[in-house]
């Protein structure tokens, strides 16, 4: 008897994303793998239910009962994990980092989950890698975002009226978020700069046709990630940035680390030094923000400059989002069902960092 790999449609408000779109359910059923949906799961993303060739429909009970993996977006509520049937394997974002009561929950019924992004940063992770390609979303739409709410034109542009100069943008995190918000500032036009406290990052920065802000602050970790700041680095890193952010039109921020509270990188001094109409779109929000005055979810005037915290950004581009994200679940998925079965490989080193609890054993002490 096939597996039955199932998907329900996300509760979270303002989530439009959906784990399994129509390519990667056609790819499940040419594994021999059962595919049941719960009605209009993916509708909200562009994929009306027929959309989807060979693939079942259900209500949540009935998928809840016979769901051998379900995968997510985001992660199910207490409700819906209370209906899975003991043994059930969740795959998705379970945002692990401080959630011990949801951790607890899935122990308690008996559940396997894997958090993605628990994901070891290597080569043979990135097609799995959710992070990156919802940041990728992120960077995009962020910049589109400040696009739409600068004062300014992005591009330079020659009237009848005279000649507009462009604005002048700064990305504050060269990661794949504030490297995909420079590529996007780019084609609107935009005289762009980036900056990050790692040095590797120059070379990527300045492909993209962007400038390389230099403060001579050097802060390379591990993991792909910057490491913390010294006291005397981040005091020498904010005084130089004080200076060179008097000249921006707009500055996206999008300095991040998983689990941890975003570092504060835009001091309220600083942002005193700005021209006012100027433009801060914080894309760290969600933990807590690069900018002391960013409000999540918020906007926020503070003498003249505005600074903008939206959330779930890739949520506002949900087809392609999507189509990112279920690839990555997919190319997971294979290395869980073998056979025909869920076999899941614990000496595989992906399989075993991204386990938070196998069969009620919680493995990740949240």
């Amino acid at each position: 008897m096939s597996i039955t790999v199932s998907a329900l449609r996300e509760t979270v408000a303002g989530e439009r994303r959906v784990a399994i779109t129509p390519e990667v359910a056609k790819k499940l059923r040419g594994k021999g793998v059962r595919v049941l949906l719960e009605h209009s799961a993916g509708a909200a993303a562009g994929f009306p239910d027929a959309s989807y060739a060979d693939v079942e429909f259900a209500d949540a009970d009935q998928i809840s009962r016979e769901a051998d993996l379900l995968a997510c977006v985001l992660p199910p509520d207490d409700t819906a994990l209370a209906r899975l049937r003991e043994g059930c394997v969740i795959v998705g974002q379970l945002r692990p980092h401080d959630a011990a009561t949801r951790i607890r929950v899935l122990a308690e019924y008996k559940l396997t989950a894997f958090s993605l992004e628990l994901l070891p940063r290597t080569t043979r992770a990135q097609a799995m890698d959710v992070l990156s390609s919802q940041a990728a979303v992120a960077g995009y739409r962020a910049m589109l975002i400040a696009a739409e709410n600068a004062p300014k034109f992005f591009p330079m542009l020659t009237t009848a009226a005279g000649t507009i100069r462009p604005s002048r943008v700064l990305v504050i995190g060269a990661g794949v978020a504030g490297l995909q918000a420079i590529a996007t500032a780019r084609r609107l036009g935009a005289q762009i700069e980036g900056y990050d406290v790692r040095p590797e990052t120059r070379e990527q920065v300045e492909s993209l046709g962007a400038k390389f802000l230099q403060l001579g602050v050097s802060a390379a970790g591990s993991g792909g990630y910057a490491r913390e700041l010294t006291a005397e680095e981040r005091a020498a890193q904010q005084q130089a940035l004080a200076e060179h952010l008097k000249v921006f039109d707009v500055v996206v921020s999008t300095a991040a680390v998983p689990g941890r509270p975003a570092p504060k990188i835009l001091t309220a001094a600083m942002v005193d030094g700005m021209k006012p109409g100027a433009l801060i779109v914080d894309l760290a929000a969600e933990s807590g923000g690069n900018c002391e005055l960013t409000r999540p979810g918020e906007r926020v005037v503070h003498d003249g400059v505005v600074i903008l915290g939206p959330l779930n950004l890739a949520a506002g581009a949900p087809l392609h989002a999507s189509e990112m994200y279920a690839r990555n679940i997919y190319n997971f998925a294979e290395l869980l069902i073998r056979d025909g079965a869920l076999k899941p490989d614990f000496d595989d080193e992906l399989v075993a960092k991204s386990c938070v609890v196998r069969q009620g054993e919680i493995l990740l002490k949240a």
